[in-house]
């Protein structure tokens, strides 16, 4: 790495490679190619941007790749497909850091290539810090008809060793291995070709980091589910850690055939606690439902096993013991989501990934449309209060604006509304001819505490999307 000081982001990348598959109906079997989209949120044009690919766990030496400044408020994108084999060669499936001396938000998207019936792009966010933990609410073996690889980094100056515990729904600890990882470099985990681990097997991971020579080490992890029956796959991130309050910006039960369901896993190792996720619809009609959760397990929580069906809304989940993490997964009508619960929200957000098709492009199933959920996690919102979402082009230039203003009642603490590209005034946004990009910059009141989610579809069928979530990034 270079001795200049940089404001480093670590990226977690699930299968970031070059392969080049056959049509496949199963998403498991499917390969993929990454396209790192990134926005600058600094005061200044970037002066130094690289991007530095580790290939293995034993990877000491990453192969540079220089990317072109980048204007403050402005966004970029790199397809890894495009780069020289001496840069990332075919069949490569390792991870990156990018080095910036401005402020940098990534979003992953994961392109399936010559995929057949799999049109999904799995999303998932960078990292700009590690931590000794890493949490995964879900793991999936030959279970739900899906299986889930993750891949941990070490975001570390050191090689950490790595220990990665699986616990099934009853909190029993059902296997256990270390591996080595050296620093930046990653390592991947497929359950289905973990022997040791039951068949099938449904629960979560915990995966904690010790530094070579001893202390506590720094990691970071990403996951994708992935059908191997079918068509559909989803990517998060792993946690540090977990909170006694989280926040669910989107909550469905058979609203026009598309539901929510809730994975929350308790970090402690040691003591039961109990959760109850209170749903919330649109109209602030309240539907409360607890289940105990034993040491490092996880349990689900459906929507519809309390809310009425065809309503829509968020979430708020809270443990009364121990801290939890949580994960959100939307489906039915070709969703196939995955979000992550939040601890606190942010006056400023961002989303670094953001389009809108115009109708006949929409319509063709060639371009897609992202929508947009903010939740307000802080204290309540008076009427006429504005919170304002700007659609910035990859120059930073805002091409619309949307300015939601506060309704009467308020905007409660957990209470959400919806904002895309059309509400901004825009028939297409996200499309140049043959460049790409755009980012939605969503800002609200002094003191107020924002998160969002946004779902990124493509009509693959009149009402039938695929569709894919990440979450918001704060905006420093």
């Amino acid at each position: 790495m270079k001795n200049k000081l940089f404001s480093m982001l670590i990226i977690v990348t699930i299968l970031l490679s070059v392969f080049v598959g056959s049509a496949s109906a199963q998403a498991y079997n499917a390969h993929f190619t990454t396209s790192i989209t990134y926005l600058n949120v600094g005061t200044v044009t970037t002066t130094t941007l690289d991007l530095l690919f580790y290939a293995d766990p034993a990877d000491t030496t990453p192969t540079t790749h220089a990317l072109p400044a980048l204007a403050a408020g402005a966004a970029g994108s790199i397809f890894i497909g495009s780069l020289s084999e001496g840069v990332v060669p075919a069949g490569f499936q390792g991870d990156a850091i990018m080095q910036s001396d401005q402020p940098m938000l990534v979003t992953l998207v994961q392109i399936p290539m010559n995929a057949g019936d799999v049109k999904n792009r799995a999303l998932s966010n960078g990292f700009s810090t590690g931590a000794p933990q890493s949490l995964i609410a879900t793991v999936l073996k030959h279970q739900f008809g899906s299986n889930t690889i993750f891949s941990v980094q070490n975001a570390d100056s050191v090689a950490n060793t790595v220990d990665i515990a699986f616990y099934d729904t009853a909190a029993t600890k059902v296997h256990q291995f270390s591996q080595v990882i050296e620093a930046g470099a990653p390592f991947y985990v497929d359950a289905a070709q973990l022997v040791a681990l039951p068949d099938p097997f449904n629960g979560s991971a915990v995966v904690q980091a010790t530094r070579s020579g001893g202390g506590a080490g720094s990691i970071v992890s990403s996951v994708m589910e992935l059908d191997y029956n079918n068509v559909g796959l989803k990517a998060f991130e792993g946690v540090a850690s977990g909170a006694s309050l989280l926040y669910m910006p989107s909550a469905l039960c058979s609203y026009r055939g598309q539901n929510t369901s809730y994975a929350v896993q308790n970090t402690s190792l040691t003591t039961l606690t109990l959760v109850t996720v209170t749903f919330k619809d649109i109209n602030g009609n309240e539907y409360p439902r607890s289940k105990s959760i034993g040491p490092g397990a996880k349990a689900s929580f459906a929507a519809c096993e309390v809310m009425p069906t065809e309503t829509l809304g968020s979430a708020v989940v809270t443990s009364d013991t121990t801290a939890v993490i949580a994960i959100g997964k939307a489906y039915g009508a070709g969703l196939s989501t995955a979000f992550n619960g939040v601890e606190i929200g942010y006056k400023k957000i961002a989303l670094p990934y953001v389009r809108w098709a115009d109708e006949a492009n929409w319509a063709a199933g060639a371009q897609q449309r992202t929508y947009i959920t903010i939740q307000n996690v802080g204290a309540s919102l008076a009427a006429g209060e504005k919170i304002t979402i700007k659609y910035n082009n990859p120059s930073g230039v805002t091409q619309g604006t949307h300015e939601y203003t506060v309704p009467t009642g308020g905007l409660p603490t957990g209470a959400k509304f919806n904002s895309n590209a059309q509400l901004a005034g825009l028939s297409s946004f996200g499309y140049y001819g043959a460049l790409f990009g755009g980012a939605a910059i969503i800002e609200g009141p002094v003191g107020s505490q924002l998160t969002a989610v946004a779902r990124v579809s493509t009509q693959t069928a009149p009402g039938f999307l695929t569709s894919e979530d990440y979450n918001s990034q704060p905006v420093p």
